[in-house]
């Protein structure tokens, strides 16, 4: 059977045909446009994101020359949320992404409170506004009376009329029972949100309706669903304990297998369900750069460099680190694990008057890698093992640069994934294993080889020299961290 598996992002939508034996038939692409409309505001047309859907699912279809689709997967960007009338479903605001910091203050006021390190017990996941249920607070505050959803159970239902979330994505609201896999009563209370209103909570494959709306000729059913990070984990056969996948897109993120028992960090890591099937969920531990693709996007607007196709002619230029060359933390729009800073900036230090154009690109290239190699570090400290290589995805992975400071601060083999698609790869597995068009998780994943592997080129000492001083920056710029004057609107 042929599937339809579509990755909606943040900056774009990605959708391809792909067949039984694994291959791409057909894809299709359609951009999508987040604004960022204030200092830590980001917001989405909820609208866009759906057409977008649509858009690139049509043309993936169109490319593979006719053949018959049999299934769709949708994977989504996770903790954007939206508010919508009741009645009609039409989004009556901006969604708020993922991404967006104005929830700060309520999450705030709750930590002040003393329900912070409640949340994290029943939820797994630090009270911070990237999460869902800050954001879906927010919107009903501002909206009385509105219907407020996660942006994947809205898109599912506009496409199906079904109301659902996969379990995965539920485990990233704050609102999640990690043990128990169900929403919680309590948590939803703590945020004034009630439990009934939110979507029946499904494994990543299933059977969640049918859409007409990619023009196929016939409805296709809907059969898999789940964020977008932890499809990608799925795809690269993070499959066992400790192994671990990073996907470098707007930002950065580090998932790590944790295995068939709940876990939580002590480590400042957001513990998450993997992924959940026939019933039986698998957990992971998340960490996250709120600002990798996105740095370099700002790097290209201020005229540092041409794109990401520059990074790595500014680095050769630069040279090799040193220890007095600038260094840069990536919290452009706030830090995450294991700091939760969401008021953060970022910024370089260790400038001076012979700090030029290549250095400053270069200390952004480092300045990913070693919040990467942090994560992974907190990684190590939860789960007691180090993995034996980091698996990575996503397009600032065709910088050699970052792969081999990656490499070299994380001190362990960095494999590159073959494709840049591991999340729709991800996806066409969950919507052939809830089709039935393939048995078992060994049958329903592409096998795979790395396209290229970069191994550590420094010992291990200089890499904790340098990471030791780049985590100072970084701490040096949270415990900075104040909110904005004034209330956002």
């Amino acid at each position: 059977m042929n599937v339809l598996a579509i990755d909606q992002g943040t900056t774009s939508t990605k959708a391809l045909v792909v067949g039984p034996d694994h291959r791409v038939l057909g894809e299709g692409r359609a951009p999508v446009s987040p604004r960022a409309v204030g200092p830590g505001l980001v917001e989405q047309d909820a609208q866009e994101l759906l057409d977008s859907i649509v858009t690139a699912g049509r043309a993936a279809l169109r490319a593979a020359g006719g053949a018959p689709v049999g299934a769709v997967g949708i994977a989504n960007q996770g903790e954007t949320v939206v508010a919508c009338d009741r009645a009609s479903g039409r989004p009556l605001a901006p969604a708020l992404s993922w991404q967006d910091r104005r929830a700060a203050p309520l999450a705030e006021r709750l930590a002040a409170d003393g329900a912070g390190a409640r949340l994290t017990e029943l939820t797994g996941l630090p009270l911070d506004p990237y999460f869902s249920a800050p954001k879906l607070a927010w919107l009903a505050a501002e909206h009385p009376g509105a219907e407020i959803l996660p942006i994947d159970a809205w898109i599912v239902r506009e496409l199906t009329g079904r109301l659902v979330t996969d379990a995965a994505t539920a485990s990233r609201t704050l609102l999640l029972d990690l043990d128990a896999v169900a929403w919680s009563a309590e948590a939803c209370e703590l945020f004034g949100l009630s439990a009934d209103a939110l979507p029946e909570i499904a494994d990543c494959a299933g059977d969640f309706g049918a859409t007409d709306a990619f023009d196929a000729g016939a409805p296709l059913p809907l059969t898999g669903l789940c964020v977008d990070q932890q499809a990608a984990l799925f795809a690269e056969s993070c499959l066992a304990p400790g192994e671990a996948k990073c996907t470098y897109g707007t930002g950065a993120f580090l998932l790590a297998q944790a295995g068939a028992a709940p876990v939580r960090s002590s480590a400042g890591l957001a513990a998450c369900v993997a992924w959940r099937l026939g019933g039986e969920a698998a957990w992971c531990l998340d960490g996250q750069v709120y600002t990798a693709g996105a740095a370099v996007e700002w790097l290209r607007r201020l005229g540092l460099v041409d794109g990401a196709a520059g990074l790595d002619a500014a680095c050769a230029a630069a040279g090799g680190p040193t220890a007095d060359r600038p260094l840069f933390v990536p919290g452009l729009a706030g830090l995450g694990a294991p700091f939760w800073a969401p008021h953060a900036r970022g910024g370089w230090s260790g400038l001076s008057l012979a700090t030029g154009r290549d250095e400053l690109v270069a200390a952004v290239v480092e300045g990913i890698a070693a919040q990467v190699a942090t994560l992974a570090q907190a990684m190590t400290a939860d789960l007691g093992r180090s993995p034996r290589a980091l698996r990575v995805d996503g397009g600032l992975t065709q910088s050699r640069a970052l792969m081999q400071a990656q490499a070299d601060l994380l001190q362990a083999p960095v494999e590159l994934y073959p494709s840049p698609d591991a999340t729709a790869l991800g996806m066409a597995a969950f919507a052939r294993l809830g089709a039935g068009a393939a048995a078992s998780v060994a049958e329903a994943l592409p096998p795979w080889r790395p396209a290229a592997v970069f191994e550590p080129s420094i010992a291990a000492d200089e890499a904790a020299e340098r990471l030791g001083r780049w985590r100072a920056a970084a701490d040096a710029l949270a415990s900075l961290s104040s909110p904005p004057e004034g209330p956002p609107s």
